[in-house]
């Protein structure tokens, strides 16, 4: 018999202590399973709590909490491009997108990159970049299924326990909310 669970995916404008303890405790379990975040080994609650404190403060990212059940279990940041660069501002980057292991499993992931996807599109973004390691199975399964694209794999994107680990490229066209749909013909 399963239990329904509450499911919630919201941006972060601050988080209090009990609401950064949680995170920090699913971060350092989702970088001790291999997944979503970039650090290899993890950070201790230290060393996460700058991090988050910090990307609050970044006008150019924003900061995307999952709960389950009230409890924070998960991010993802939207990342915009620089303001001086208006040649590719119609593009933003999904990173840093994961569940912890014991909160996977209930359709959290998915909503998380759906809400980002809508806030980028909201932003008038028509294209969300991401990448991801090779070794992320459960990752590249999910964004392929939510429409993601791959359009290039790098053999050498990172480095993890002394192994060299490729990395594939991935976009998505987003709805636009109103206007005029982006055309991605080539140009004569």
């Amino acid at each position: 018999m399963s239990t329904a669970h509450d499911l919630v995916v919201e941006r972060a404008e601050s988080l209090d202590d009990a609401e950064l303890a949680d995170l920090c405790e699913a971060t350092d379990a989702a970088i001790i399973e291999g997944g979503g975040f970039g650090w290899v080994d993890p950070q201790g609650r230290e060393a996460l709590t700058r991090h988050f404190r910090g990307v609050l403060l970044v006008p150019a990212i924003e900061l995307f909490i999952a709960k389950l059940d009230g409890v924070p279990v998960g991010s993802a940041q939207l990342m915009r491009p620089p303001r001086n660069n208006e040649a590719q501002a119609f593009a933003a980057q999904l990173t840093h997108a994961y569940v912890a292991p014991y909160a996977r499993g209930h359709g959290l992931a998915r909503l998380l990159v759906t809400r980002v996807e809508e806030r980028a599109a909201a932003l008038g973004h028509r294209v969300l970049n991401l990448d991801v390691r090779d070794t992320q199975d459960t990752a590249i399964t999910l964004f392929e299924s939510l429409g993601y694209t791959r359009w290039g794999t790098h053999p050498a994107y990172a480095r993890v326990r002394g192994q060299t680990v490729s990395g594939h490229y991935y976009y998505k066209l987003l709805e636009t909310p109103r206007g005029r749909p982006l055309d991605i013909r080539a140009r004569a």
